[in-house]
């Protein structure tokens, strides 16, 4: 399910998160699906399970995922992931693409890029 990488300098939730965010994202898990509880998942990974709670909250603030108390945590609508996460998103984007121009990057190089990385999400 989720690959962890000791040596990586990436704090171990954040990896959580990215690694349940991407199953999201690819559909790997389905919309309404059951996650492993805090301490299921926490057992598996050989890790504490405030990493687990804290990945799963920062998720949920994000709009991967929502909580049913008794019930346990499940994927999101992809509906309601995309709308709010496009928007953390494309502020971010925004901010970094101003930065990338203060550091005079051209213009031209960024839309490469982008063009690029279109390209290949085609391709798959």
């Amino acid at each position: 399910m989720i690959q962890l990488n000791y040596r990586d300098s990436k704090p171990i939730y954040e990896q959580i998160k990215d690694g349940l965010r991407k199953l999201v994202i690819s559909n790997s898990l389905s919309a309404h699906e059951r996650l492993p509880s805090v301490r299921e998942l926490a057992a598996k990974l050989a890790i504490n399970p405030n990493t687990i709670q804290k990945a799963y909250r920062e998720l949920e603030s994000e709009g991967y995922i929502y909580t049913v108390v008794g019930k346990g945590t499940f994927v999101a609508e992809r509906e309601e992931v995309f709308d709010t996460r496009q928007q953390e998103l494309l502020t971010e984007f925004d901010e970094i693409v101003e930065e990338l121009f203060f550091l005079s990057v051209r213009e031209k190089e960024l839309i490469t890029r982008m063009n690029h990385l279109a390209e290949g999400r085609t391709k798959k």
